[in-house]
């Protein structure tokens, strides 16, 4: 199976390990990633405003290459799914936004948000399936206990994003299992780690990753898995006394043996 992909612009550069992981694991897993060949930023935020047009355009450009492929769009970082996921949604839901985006992008026929937009943890769980990738594993992580930390944005919100329940989400643990690992369950493993206020209020971003990071070691994790570049810096960069932290397609990729 081939996936149109969009990677982003931080898995071009400090997230690379994410995008570099996943491409191997992928191929090990028998499905293929196709880069859109001109993507552009996605705009890292969603935008709130309806009539903010202009910074939904190069999701819509992403999403409309996708469709002439007649292929899903999947994403591996947590921005840019929850950016091109929602945009996807209005696209389909808001006429006013889907002609706007028409006239501004000189459509014939407006998009309206005909693609699928995946997460890569989507496909592994609903394509693939977690029972073929336990089946693919060569160096199952037996005995590693692991927390997945989820954040704010694959989860957030509920009902558009239809990812997995944001209260008490289990995809990630299910993954983890998958590589033949124990899941940590723990409180705060789907809290905001205070990434959006690193640069404004550094000494709140710290506060934020040390109660997660406590909270973890309290359920006894050896380690966190994340799919968000903003939440691997913050985790890395603002704790205290933290825990490794790696993507969670770093650790799918060595269970794969293919890092």
């Amino acid at each position: 199976m081939t996936y149109s992909y969009f990677p982003g612009c931080t898995l071009k550069n400090k997230g690379r390990d994410l995008d570099v992981y996943g491409r191997a694991a992928a191929e090990k897993l028998g499905f293929a990633l196709e880069e859109l060949p001109a993507w552009q930023c996605c705009g890292a935020v969603y935008p709130m405003a309806k009539d903010e047009i202009a910074t939904r355009l190069s999701s819509v450009r992403a999403l409309m290459a996708a469709k002439e492929k007649g292929q899903d769009l999947v994403t591996l970082c947590s921005a840019c799914h929850h950016v091109i996921k929602r945009v996807n949604g209005d696209m389909q839901r808001d006429a006013a936004i889907r002609d706007k985006v028409a006239r501004y992008l000189n459509l014939d026929t407006p998009y309206a948000g005909e693609t699928k937009v995946l997460h890569y943890l989507e496909v592994l769980r609903d394509r693939v399936g977690f029972d073929q990738v336990a089946k693919a594993v060569s160096n199952p992580l037996t005995g590693k206990k692991i927390g997945a930390y989820y954040g704010c944005l694959l989860l957030r919100p509920g009902k558009e994003m239809g990812f997995d329940d944001p209260e008490n989400p289990c995809i990630l643990e299910d993954f983890i299992r998958a590589l033949g690992a124990e899941p940590v369950i723990y409180a705060l493993r789907n809290a905001c780690c205070g990434g959006y206020c690193t640069m404004e209020n550094r000494d709140f971003a710290r506060k934020q990753v040390d109660k997660i990071m406590e909270n973890a070691k309290s359920q006894e994790a050896e380690c966190l898995i994340t799919a968000c570049p903003l939440c691997m810096y913050n985790l890395r960069e603002n704790a205290t006394d933290g825990l490794p932290v790696m993507y969670f397609t770093e650790l799918l990729a060595k269970a794969l043996g293919v890092d």
